[in-house]
């Protein structure tokens, strides 16, 4: 009996001991890998949600800023009457004429030319600015529109009242009445960096495109010398702006309020990824400036300025080619009186250092008259410093709704001539007058008139400046006539036509 038990014990004990070489040759070997096998799935799911979580993020922050800045875009429409005088057609008369009249009765009233009116009707955008129902957009968004109406996010639609706009900016400023208004957070467009995430919204194209948003980067800062306008200081983006987006918002990460979508660059006419938004700092300077005084009133330094580039900067023994020089003073200007000379190099101003004539002339202008500012100027490899009280800049009566009743009433625009149009337009700066800075359409346009002439007569009056040429055609009405005495390059000559 005790032989059977021994022999179910060694049976019992073989059993374990195969058991466990068994396992301890399978198992190591297949379990592990079930094991590796799981865990990897768990850390490939870690790993993805990783990188998704701040794609979500991202995403989620996109909509949560065009949910809450999207109501104070709205849809501005523009509507401008064209009148035409067109000549009756010779070779044509009613099917009525021989029932009705004599032929030769009626003929002399057919061939009289008979005005017929036209409408020109644009599309942009606009961001409330206040819950008060003040409105920021492009000047040329609006620019000769007889009447504007403004859409908003709710389809309601409201007439608006044109309190001023700046051309030089590209900048207008718009009222509708109403109250408790939707906004957005005004930012600081300083602040911003090249790389950062912006978002443009507006309505592109069609009416029906309105408040599309868009996504990209802020470009680069400090964009100039693009002939979109006299101050350029844009913000580049490829957000994708398309001709309808400008006068719209280009808004930060945070929400806020950067820029006022305003140009892009294209050679096909759409979206290449090249666009332009006015600095919401510039765009505001000339809000306040216009509620304030009906017009921008600019600081003036009396200086023609230009770049320094690498040459001029070997030339000139300096260490870099930064700054801006002084090509000419005006005489008695605030800069003469300050002693600035031709040939300085303005390297700071009340201690921010500049780096072009673009970045001086803008924050010149920025500033009120009789602003005292203090210049570091490079004269004969020396530094000095020169305290100058900046006077009002000429021409900027123009942006008044009221002048540009005028202008619209001729058919042209104007400013009056300063040193810039001078140069630009190669006249001889010491001349006296109105320069002609667009021609519209109309009996203007057919007596030959261009952009760059300069206006010294009105109907035999002289005149100094925008104020003179304001006051003199103000009074005049359809179916006057109008003489300019006319300066052109080297050429002087008359020039008549009736309103």
């Amino acid at each position: 009996m005790k032989k059977i038990h021994l022999k179910s014990y060694l049976l019992i004990f073989l059993g374990v001991a195969v058991g466990a070489l068994v396992f301890w040759q399978v198992g190591p070997q297949r379990f592990p890998a079930t094991l590796a096998r799981d865990t990897a799935a768990v850390q490939t799911a870690v790993d993805q949600e990783r990188t998704i979580s701040p794609l979500r993020d991202l995403s989620n922050a996109f909509v949560e800023i065009s949910e809450k800045t999207s109501p104070a875009v709205v849809t501005v429409f523009t509507d401008k009457v064209l009148k035409v005088n067109q000549a009756a057609n010779p070779f044509f008369f009613g099917p009525f004429d021989d029932f009705f009249g004599n032929f030769f009765e009626q003929r002399p009233q057919q061939d009289q030319p008979q005005e017929r009116e036209f409408h020109q009707r644009g599309m942009g955008s606009g961001v409330i600015i206040s819950d008060e129902g003040y409105i920021l957009t492009n000047n040329h968004v609006i620019e000769n529109a007889d009447t504007v109406q403004v859409r908003m996010s709710d389809k309601k639609t409201f007439p608006a009242k044109l309190i001023g706009t700046d051309s030089k900016t590209d900048i207008a400023l718009l009222k509708i009445d109403a109250k408790n208004l939707p906004t957005i957070k005004v930012g600081d467009s300083d602040q911003l960096r090249v790389g950062e995430w912006v978002l443009a919204i507006g309505s592109p194209l069609k009416e029906n495109l309105d408040h599309t948003v868009t996504a990209g980067i802020v470009s680069a800062k400090g964009r100039s010398n693009l002939g979109l306008a006299d101050y350029e200081d844009f913000i580049q983006t490829d957000a994708a702006i398309n001709p309808g987006n400008s006068g719209g918002a280009l808004v930060n990460i945070d929400g806020e309020l950067v820029g006022i979508n305003a140009a892009i660059i294209s050679q096909s006419g759409g979206f290449q990824g090249i666009g332009f938004a006015v600095p919401i700092n510039m765009a505001k300077q000339v809000m306040v400036s216009l509620l304030k005084n009906g017009a921008v009133v600019r600081g003036y330094l009396g200086a023609y300025i230009q770049d320094v580039n690498e040459t001029m900067a070997k030339a000139l023994n300096l260490p870099e080619p930064t700054g801006a020089i002084v090509a000419d003073i005006e005489a008695d200007g605030p800069g003469d009186k300050a002693g600035l000379k031709n040939g300085d190099v303005i390297i700071e101003m009340n201690d921010e250092k500049i780096s072009s004539s673009t970045q001086l002339r803008n924050t010149i202008a920025s500033l009120a008259p009789a602003t005292d500012v203090t210049l570091k100027i490079l004269r004969d490899g020396k530094e000095k410093d020169l305290h100058v009280k900046l006077e009002k800049l000429d021409a900027e009566e123009e942006t008044s709704p009221s002048a540009q009743q005028v202008e619209k009433k001729l058919g042209f625009d104007v400013a009056s001539l300063n040193k810039e149009l001078a140069a630009k337009y190669e006249l001889d700066r010491s001349l006296k007058g109105v320069i002609i800075t667009k021609v519209l359409s109309g009996e203007a346009y057919q007596a030959g008139l261009k952009e760059g002439d300069l206006i010294v007569l009105v109907n035999r009056k002289s005149i100094t400046g925008v104020n003179d040429f304001n006051k003199v055609v103000a009074d005049m009405n359809k179916g006057d006539v109008v003489l300019l005495h006319i300066v052109r390059g080297d050429h002087k000559f008359f020039v008549a036509f009736t309103l």
